[in-house]
């Protein structure tokens, strides 16, 4: 049910209406006709399911699979195409193309390692759009409606709502369940602006549709989307402006690595308007006439596209949550810590009901809210048991994991924060990256609190920190623990060699050196 109007369209309501994804070439037929086949013959349906699943997303998907694996009878029911945001407007294409705007960048700034002649390559976007609906296309089979067919699940494909406590309608087909799980997820956000409804704009759902390179492209919001995709095709040849109200970009993210990162925006060519509000948005024939106030003046813009990244919306409507007695605030789904729902036999994960709208976080919600619908006799699992760790994909990276300082300082909690540069690591040099590790430390018990991280793979680095953490593992222990060199990872050893050293104390010295004195 995750909703995607602006990537593909439908004819006809009927749960085997074609979808068209622009463009529709061979690479999105393979796409469509392993996520939302043309053909699909919904099932018939018999008896009551231990469990349905709303949404066929990340969550949707999880909670399916593992329902099915234990050998309950599941039915998984999705409006749009399975694999959701993230197979198909998320993490998947934006990946591909961020690949590629690093190729592209380090092709630029080749002569730094004594590669001559490299600068002189051309960007072909037609190309870089073309490779990533083959990746995409080639990764989708995993979150196939014949895959999960396989796996024992009935899929439906149709719109669902709630008819009851514990019955839904897919396409005018009835479903009774014994547990439900709702993981229809989220939509972008739209912001107030004058005139950009009419104008029309881009979203996540709709930019990898593109097939031509916008010339002059104004983004709309400074979090995680926006930053990577201003980066990733100002890297690739446009001309980037990103705007944002907010005083600094990524708000939510360590100041310090924010800035950090605003640096390389810079230095890639993307335009910063911070402190600055969107007045108003105008079609001009196949261009865009922005509006932009800023320090008390309005300066217009003409751009080739608009793209909108300000958050995410919840999927909730048409749902009927009412007749199954399930209560949204918010916007979203309103959930317990074991995920239940105002309906005890209904359960939801994932971007609609989550602050964290990341995939790995739905992943593991979706287990949580599996695990606690079909074992109702078990101790119930909680979401707030886990140690969550997120990355913002720019170069560099900006990864974390746990709580920031300023949770810590808000639940009275007595802690250090120790801060390394990249630069400390050879490998760091050798590459020519720039960076730190900032990690946060119990001050009495030495256990790990929280981590940033900064580097061109911080996503890659950051799971010991997290393994650590969920694990029980004293930073100072991590200084035990060999890591190859020459590596960027060292990083992290060297901040538990930091942790130690800061432990002897002047009155531990003298200590040791009155032991050894008697040893001599």
């Amino acid at each position: 049910m995750t909703l995607i109007p602006g990537i593909l369209s439908a004819t006809g309501q009927t749960a085997t209406a074609p979808l068209q994804v622009e463009p529709m070439d061979q690479f999105n037929e393979k796409l469509v006709q392993n996520v939302h086949p043309p053909d699909w013959t919904n099932p018939e349906p018999s008896g009551r399911y231990n469990l349905v699943v709303l949404g066929a997303g990340t969550a949707g998907l999880v909670s399916a699979a593992i329902g099915a694996a234990l050998g309950a009878r599941v039915a998984l029911v999705e409006r749009y195409l399975m694999g959701g945001d993230c197979l198909n407007v998320g993490c998947v294409p934006s990946k591909a193309i961020i690949r590629s705007s690093r190729v592209a960048a380090d092709l630029r700034d080749a002569c730094k390692y004594g590669v001559i002649g490299a600068a002189e390559a051309h960007v072909d976007f037609a190309a870089v759009m073309e490779r990533m609906r083959r990746l995409r296309s080639e990764i989708s089979p995993h979150d196939s409606a014949a895959r999960f067919s396989r796996l024992g699940v009935d899929v439906f494909l149709g719109d669902a709502r709630f008819t009851g406590r514990d019955s839904i309608e897919v396409s005018g087909t009835a479903l009774r369940f014994k547990k439900a799980i709702i993981a229809t997820g989220a939509r972008p956000a739209a912001p107030a602006i004058p005139g950009l409804e009419e104008a029309g704009y881009l979203t996540n759902e709709t930019v990898f549709s593109l097939t031509e390179l916008p010339r002059e492209f104004l983004i709309i919001g400074a979090g995680p989307i926006g930053c990577e995709l201003a980066q990733a095709f100002a890297r690739l040849g446009s001309r980037v402006t990103l705007v944002t109200n907010g005083e600094r970009i990524l708000p939510r993210e360590d100041q310090e690595a924010a800035s950090l990162l605003a640096e390389a925006l810079e230095r890639d060519g993307v335009r910063l308007l911070l402190g600055s509000e969107v007045e108003r948005v105008t079609r001009e024939g196949a261009r865009y006439r922005v509006g932009v106030a800023r320090d008390g003046s309005v300066g217009t813009f003409a751009v080739d596209h608009v793209l909108v990244g300000v958050g995410r919306t919840p999927n909730v409507e048409g749902l009927n949550l009412e007749a199954a007695g399930v209560e949204s605030g918010n916007g979203r789904v309103k959930v317990d810590d074991h995920l239940r729902t105002s309906n005890r036999h209904i359960f939801a994960a994932g971007d609609v009901c989550s602050a964290f709208k990341f995939t790995h976080v739905a992943d593991f919600a979706a287990r949580i809210a599996a695990q606690n619908a079909l074992f109702p006799f078990l101790p119930g699992k909680k979401l707030s048991r886990l140690v969550i760790p997120w990355c913002t994909y720019t170069d560099p990276e900006i990864a974390h994991t746990g709580a920031y300082p300023g949770d810590l300082e808000k639940a009275g909690v007595s802690f250090e924060t120790l801060r390394v540069p990249l630069e400390e690591t050879d490998r760091a040099v050798l590459d020519g990256e720039h960076g730190f590790l900032k990690v946060h430390v119990d001050s009495r018990k030495g256990a790990l609190l929280g981590a940033t991280l900064v580097a061109r793979h911080a996503g890659e680095m950051i799971s010991e920190l997290t393994l650590a953490m969920t694990q029980g593992v004293k930073l100072g222990a991590i200084s035990g623990v060999i890591h190859p060199y020459p590596t960027q990872a060292e990083v992290i050893r060297k901040a538990a060699d930091t942790y130690n050293r800061k432990r002897l104390t002047p009155s531990r010295k003298r200590l040791l050196k009155r032991i050894f004195a008697w040893l001599r």
